[in-house]
């Protein structure tokens, strides 16, 4: 096959469809109709001699070709674009798509912020939000997502993490809880049971981007209990902060979560918040992103949105 007799526009198709892996979503990205979308995709077969998706309950699967070859190919497409992209952008003109990966916390607690700033400043972008993939490295790295929010430890030097912000943590019960009558003692704490989030810190994908991925205070609580011959009971393990907060809400059982979170559903009549009664070690919400990216005059100017939005909060 030579380069040269290739269609680009065959190249767009795939890089989406990869991404969407519907032949009805890639369509509604692209403008075009299923039946073009499946025209290009049979064209692009022809032209690289592999199926490269394959039908199924699920949608369209890639092939182990498509697989090997879309990073690659979603790079220099994304470097093409950058290098067509006007140095003037203009925001308020604009419907540039920004893809940001972030997790229940970010959504509740900066994306509001962030929007609000969006739909003022610029009106016709997109802001496509999505959860914390497990190769979050990969889709960063490719150009597929343009930022990560999240508690970041440490990554490679391509990657820049920048604090956004430093969150506290809390302890909350439900609205009308008889702990929420007065300030906790450790002991009032352990006499109820207890709602935690499951999560370690762990290693995302194959690099060394380490994560937190969980609110617990790395901890201190423990240590404190230690030290008063106290121990917790732990009733219900959630897989994330959100269903921690609903359970709680529900019962009569407490959970530590990020502060922000926790005065949202306060103010919101669900939960009470409590102060803890020992030190917690904050947390730094991070802003993940390719250095070499921010040559791209959108990436700088929603970098700076974000933070922004951040510092308002």
């Amino acid at each position: 096959m030579h380069a040269a007799s290739l269609d680009l526009n065959l190249l767009r198709v795939f890089d989406v469809l990869l991404e969407e892996r519907s032949v009805t979503r890639a369509g509604a990205r692209l403008g075009l109709t299923q039946s073009a979308v499946s025209h290009a995709l049979n064209r692009l077969r022809y032209h690289l001699g592999d199926e490269l998706f394959q039908r199924d309950a699920q949608g369209m699967q890639p092939t182990r070709r498509a697989l090997e070859i879309g990073p690659s190919l979603h790079t220099a497409l994304t470097q093409l674009q950058g290098a067509l992209t006007p140095a003037d952008f203009d925001p308020a003109v604009s419907d540039h798509r920004f893809n940001v990966i972030a997790g229940a916390y970010a959504c509740a607690v900066l994306m509001p912020a962030l929007v609000a700033e969006l739909q003022t400043r610029a009106p016709k972008v997109v802001l496509q939000i999505a959860e914390n993939p497990p190769d979050l490295v990969e889709q960063v790295d490719s150009g597929r997502m343009d930022f990560a929010i999240g508690s970041f430890d440490s990554a490679p030097d391509r990657f820049a993490r920048e604090r956004m912000m430093t969150e506290a943590l809390a302890w909350v019960v439900r609205a009308g809880h008889p702990l929420a009558d007065r300030p906790a003692t450790l002991e009032d704490l352990v006499s109820v049971p207890h709602v935690v989030v499951a999560g370690r810190r762990e290693a995302v994908s194959r690099s060394a981007i380490s994560q937190r991925a969980s609110w617990e205070d790395l901890g201190a609580f423990e240590i404190e209990l230690a030290k008063r011959n106290l121990a917790r009971r732990v009733g219900v393990v959630a897989p994330d902060t959100f269903s921690a907060m609903t359970i709680v809400a529900r019962s009569e059982m407490a959970a530590l979560i990020p502060r922000r979170f926790a005065l949202l559903s306060a103010q919101s009549g669900r939960l009470a918040l409590i102060e803890p009664p020992y030190e917690t070690p904050p947390v730094d919400v991070m802003l993940l992103y390719r250095r070499d990216r921010l040559a791209e005059p959108p990436m700088a100017w929603m970098r700076a949105q974000i933070g922004e939005a951040a510092a308002g909060v």
